[in-house]
């Protein structure tokens, strides 16, 4: 199906949703065929950030905590808390990658994005690492070191995606 028809059947979908839930009837399945949002999605997960942040904190709570006139008051421990939380946020904030018929998405710094693979250059495939190198912008790095991405299961879908596509693969 065309994009547009599946945005016309998605809309429809949601209105008779809409006006079945009004009614207390069951809904329809929106999950069923093919949509945009289709895709293998592929896990991994963040620790470096959230280590550095716990150093970070336990360096600041040991040069304040032993300064010889330093008092804790309640910005210290505001300051020690708000650390604390953007650690646990990184931490359980999965990075991931989906892979789509004619899309990648991924969860960078400043939010998900989605690249179409027209916008594509290059993909390269390595042992611990998948390299996904957009036409223009920077590169989308996974690692199985740095993020505990399953690569080996990555290359293979990123390769069938690639075929898929017309985009250059490079095995190294």
């Amino acid at each position: 199906m065309s994009r547009s028809w599946e945005r016309k059947v998605r809309k429809n979908m949601e209105q008779a949703n809409k006006a079945r839930k009004k009614q207390g009837s069951t809904l329809i399945n929106t999950s069923g065929g093919s949509s945009v949002n289709d895709g293998l999605r592929f896990a991994g997960r963040n620790f470096i950030v959230p280590s550095l942040l716990i150093i970070f904190i336990v360096g600041y709570c040991f040069l304040m905590l032993t300064a010889p006139n330093y008092v804790p008051d309640t910005m210290f421990w505001v300051t020690i808390g708000c650390y604390v939380l953007l650690a646990m946020l990184f931490f359980f904030r999965k990075p991931y990658l989906k892979v789509g018929k004619d899309f990648v998405q991924s969860r960078r710094f400043t939010g998900d994005k989605r690249m179409p693979a027209a916008d594509i250059k290059e993909i390269r495939v390595h042992k611990d690492y998948v390299v996904v190198l957009p036409q223009k912008g920077s590169a989308w790095t996974f690692s199985r070191v740095l993020n505990r991405f399953p690569t080996e299961q990555m290359s293979m879908e990123l390769t069938t995606f690639a075929q898929k596509n017309n985009i250059n693969l490079v095995n190294q």
